[in-house]
Parts: C-alpha cells; structure tokens; sequence
C-alpha cells in the first residue's frame, strides 16, 4: 500500500495533535450539553474514535451510513441511507464527524435530514475540507485540515476499501485510480 502514496500530507502525529485540538475546542463548547456525536461511517470512524477520546464531556455516539460514492472518486451526487442513526436527537446538540468535505453535498443532505428531527443544534465536525470543490455552502464549525483537490486515503479514507488502515493520510498515486 506504501507504494501507492505519491506523498504523506499529514503523518500520524500532526494528525493526533489536530485531533486533540478540536477535542479541547469541543469540550470547552459543550460543557454540561452532553452532546450526541453522529459519525458518518464508514471513513469517519478512526476520527470518531480519536476524536472523542480527547474529549473531556460526557457525550454519545450513533452511526450514519450513506452512499454517494460507491467505487468511484467523485460524488455521484445521488445520496443513499443505509444505516439511519439510532439515538433520539430531538432537543439535543449534534456534533457530526465527517471524514472529508468534498463537494459539501452530502453534508447538505445530512443537515436537512438531521434537521428534521428538532435538534438544538447541529455542529459539523470535520477533519479534512476541501474548499475548492465545494458545490454548496455549507458550515465547518470545527475544522481539521484545508487540502487541495488531491484524491488523498488512510486514516479511514479509502478508494475502493482500500487504504483504510494506513496511519496518515497520503495523496494516492493518480495511475491507481484513473
């Protein structure tokens, strides 16, 4: 998988010290709100789980599956649920951890979706956003990292499932996926 990577963008370690950043962030927001964190599965999971180990509130977790994907590197721009979240959030604060903003789309969708609920709030929580390609507006309330448009994997972004499980998050080399 190594040979792959063009470039590591952001190794193990300035990840984790960003993740612990947006934790203390989060935490000094919600304090006494017990916020619900909905992850965004499946590339948002190692994020999740990082993410909420540096926080210092009480706080839950459910688990939203959509797909907008499938095996392609661009957004087909038709949204999917497969798995609905679970917790109720009517009157709750929201914190969605996203993996990667591409074209914003999907986010738009999620809000809406999730607004439909009654949330006291809903906050996006995002450890990568790529400005360049958003095709909407849409608010990074607690933002990781700005990249370009590079198709980039590891740390839970995958192309075709693969490269989950690399610790940082590299750029893929273009031959793999063109």
């Amino acid at each position: 998988m190594k040979n792959d990577i063009e470039k590591i963008l952001f190794d193990e370690s300035k990840i984790l010290k960003k993740v612990q950043d947006l934790g203390l962030r989060i935490s000094e927001d919600y304090k006494a709100k017990n916020p619900v964190l909905i992850c965004i599965l499946r590339g948002s999971v190692i994020f999740l789980s990082d993410l909420m180990k540096n926080i210092s509130v009480p706080l839950e977790i459910d688990f939203f599956s959509l797909s907008s994907y499938g095996a392609s590197t661009k957004s087909s721009g038709i949204v999917k649920i497969r798995k609905d979240i679970d917790t109720e959030i009517t009157g709750r604060h929201v914190i969605v951890v996203e993996d990667i903003v591409d074209s914003g789309l999907t986010l738009k969708y999620i809000e809406e979706y999730l607004s439909k609920h009654n949330p006291s709030s809903i906050k996006i929580c995002a450890l990568l956003d790529k400005p360049k390609a958003h095709k909407t507006e849409i608010k990074i309330h607690y933002k990781g990292f700005e990249i370009g448009n590079e198709f980039v994997v590891g740390y839970g972004l995958d192309f075709a499932e693969k490269y989950r499980n690399l610790p940082y998050i590299g750029i893929l080399k273009k031959e793999i996926y063109s």
